[in-house]
């Protein structure tokens, strides 16, 4: 007995008439149905060959590009089947391990005629499409039935999640009471009578029956391909559907395996031989038949080469443009093959693996000259924005600093996109301060040599290099440690360059709370000093062995515990007690003081990291760094708030943004949504 599924999921299914839904098809689709609408002629025929009863479309969507030509090349299967059949009824399948898997059946109601049997699938064939690209498809004719699935259903009998009825919301009229003395009552018990007795009457003869019981038409029709026990569950479940219709004067139930539809006008024929004695392709209604088959089957055929014909150039376009981009990158020496990659990490081996965030999975790998490299596999495909994506590559591969991680290249023409970083061996900078198993404390040396580092590096990206670059997420997780413990900034996913004004307005936020500045999160007003507030930020967590929880408990912010330590002027209870006070206290409080500097609330008071550099480095009487005033302690809720409602609005994304790399011009906006705070990028060194 086949009642249930035979797939691994229920498809939800929704019933609609038979009317193109433009509302939600493509323009080519549109037009495709517009033309089904009206290319077909109509014909003297059973009424019933064209009217509708249901139209239930799969909810899932193909994925495969030849699951159209396969959908056409089976209905021409099917039409084929049904020709040369005996009867009413034809199935095809589609097995093929090349193509997607497709099952198909159709089935006339036995009392049609073969002519009328010819045109009822012609027209449920037309209707069909409506459908596609769904992977499912069911048309309910009141004279056949046909339906498309990617399993084989042929016996299945009935389907909870798509079984469904008709009934119309008219009652008896008046003509008919002279037919029903005893009124509703006897109307009501007239159709049960019918059901009863039609649907028994229908599984002992060899699914099919129809039947008049005072005034009352009946048809039962069950698929072929059930058996009678299958035939008999169908029927059962029609017969409860048909009678809870009532008290219209027609009801119709339409299951996975089987037909009932009773009426109070006959609508059924007793002799399907009835039209004149012509049957088969020699009479006029079989070559219309035929006629509306094939221009069908010339419209979903043109509909399936206008598809491939857009999907064909859009994909010659595209190996035109990744070909444009090939030759760019070997100009530029930036391309590396697939298989050089993917040898280097011996295949993306898991123990090569070095960590993962939202762009991709980052491996480690060795080159055929020995170089160690980081290779970041992407997880989407880069040939949507090909122009873009080799612009920002080339545009970053460009910038060379000893402070700053370099990106080496990328190889786009194997089966995934890869990006190619310079190798950091020791982990991010947070690993040394806040993991509570510590393998190694840095010293104050370590500390100072850190902060310098990311200061020059910083200066470069605001003045040193071909463009103004603002990284826009500055931290400790960003900073990547050499082997020698030297300062690597890391994850330009969020960078932005500018022009000679030097400041830019953007509506989409993006950083990291507790690292960004006031007026950036507040007003969307971005320049170099939104990194120097990070910058000051990071230097207090340097020094202090701490991470600034702002935004988490306001009472926690290390800003407002460092203000309040130096205002006191004991500045050695600040300072990381792992240090075990194994630090000039002097050079402290002038590194807690650059830090607070760096963190204040105006903009305009803030030093840039050219002056930053010069605290640093410079020693002795020269040297003044000015005093502080007290940091921002900001309100976390509000500010959340804040720069949500700013970043509601954002400009087309960048492709790099998703790559942990991206630029834009004073003339763009901010590509990346508050709602896309930047992931950890320590995933280029070693775990």
């Amino acid at each position: 007995m086949a009642t249930g599924k035979s797939r691994s999921e229920t498809q939800h299914l929704h019933q609609s008439n038979i009317k193109p839904m433009f509302f939600s098809l493509s323009f080519p689709t549109c037009l495709f149905l517009f033309f089904l609408n009206v290319s077909f002629p109509t014909v003297n025929s059973d009424p019933r060959v064209s009217s509708a009863s249901g139209t239930l479309c799969g909810a899932g969507r193909a994925t495969s590009a030849s699951f159209i030509p396969t959908f056409v090349q089976s209905m021409e299967g099917l039409s084929s089947n049904l020709n040369t059949s005996n009867n009413n009824f034809a199935v095809t399948n589609n097995t093929n391990p090349n193509s997607p898997p497709f099952f198909a059946l159709i089935q006339c109601h036995e009392d049609l005629s073969r002519t009328d049997c010819l045109v009822c699938y012609a027209v449920s064939r037309t209707a069909l499409p409506i459908c596609l690209p769904g992977t499912s498809g069911r048309v309910f004719l009141d004279g056949c039935f046909l339906r498309y699935d990617n399993y084989s259903f042929f016996q299945e009998a009935v389907d909870p999640a798509t079984d469904t009825k008709n009934c119309t919301s008219s009652l008896p009229n008046s003509n008919n009471w002279n037919d029903f003395k005893g009124g509703f009552p006897e109307f009501n018990q007239s159709v049960v009578d019918l059901v009863e007795n039609l649907t028994q009457s229908a599984v002992n003869n060899s699914g099919f029956g129809v039947m008049e019981l005072n005034g009352v038409y009946g048809l039962a029709q069950c698929w072929e391909s059930l058996t009678t026990e299958e035939c008999r569950i169908c029927m059962n479940k029609a017969k409860s559907e048909a009678t809870s219709c009532l008290p219209s004067r027609e009801g119709r139930s339409m299951n996975a395996g089987c037909y009932f539809r009773y009426s109070t006008e006959k609508f059924y024929d007793n002799d399907p031989q009835a039209d004149g004695g012509s049957s088969g392709l020699s009479s006029p209604g079989a070559k219309v038949a035929v006629v509306l088959a094939g221009v069908a089957f010339l419209m979903i055929s043109s509909f399936a080469g206008y598809t491939a014909y857009i999907r064909i150039s859009k994909r010659r376009e595209e190996r035109k443009n990744m070909g444009m981009l090939s030759n760019s990158f070997n100009k530029a020496g930036l391309k590396y093959k697939y298989e050089t990659l993917e040898k280097a990490t011996n295949y993306f081996d898991i123990s090569n693996k070095l960590g993962q965030g939202g762009a991709g999975s980052v491996y480690k790998g060795t080159l055929p000259n020995g170089d160690v490299v980081a290779v970041k596999r992407l997880f989407f495909n880069t040939r949507q924005w090909v122009d873009e994506f080799f612009n920002e590559v080339n545009l970053i591969s460009a910038i060379q600093h000893k402070n700053l991680v370099k990106l080496l290249g990328c190889s786009i023409e194997g089966p995934e996109s890869l990006l190619v970083y310079e190798y950091v061996p020791n982990k991010s900078l947070d690993h040394f301060l806040f993991d509570k198993d510590k393998l190694q404390i840095l010293s104050w040396k370590q500390r100072m040599g850190v902060i310098l580092g990311t200061a020059e590096g910083l200066a470069y990206l605001h003045g040193g290099c071909h463009v103004r670059i603002i990284h826009r997420d500055i931290k400790s997780s960003n900073i990547l440690l050499d082997k020698d413990f030297n300062a690597k900034i890391a994850d330009f996913g969020l960078v932005r360059t500018f022009g000679a004004d030097r400041s830019h307005l953007t509506t989409g936020i993006a950083g990291t709370l507790g690292y960004m500045a006031p007026e950036y999160i507040v007003r969307g007003q971005l320049t170099e000093k939104a990194d120097v507030f990070s910058f000051g930020v990071v230097v207090l967590e340097i020094a202090c062995g701490k991470r600034n929880n702002a935004f988490v408990e306001e009472s926690s912010s290390l800003l407002q515990t460092v203000w309040k330590l130096y205002k006191e002027g004991v500045v050695a209870e600040a300072i990381d007690p792992l240090l075990q006070g194994d630090f000039p206290e002097h050079e402290a409080l002038e590194v807690l003081q650059i830090g607070l500097l760096c963190t204040q609330a105006s903009a305009t008071l803030r030093p840039s990291m050219d002056e930053v550099v010069e605290f640093l480095t410079t020693k002795g009487e020269d040297r003044e760094i000015p005093v502080p005033h007290q940091p921002p302690f900001l309100n976390a809720r509000a500010l959340v708030s804040q720069s949500q409602g700013l970043s509601s609005s954002t400009s087309n994304s960048s492709p790099l943004t998703k790559l942990g790399i991206s630029y834009t011009t004073t003339s763009q906006s901010s590509t990346a949504p508050s709602s896309e705070w930047p992931l950890r990028i320590d995933e280029l060194s070693s775990s």
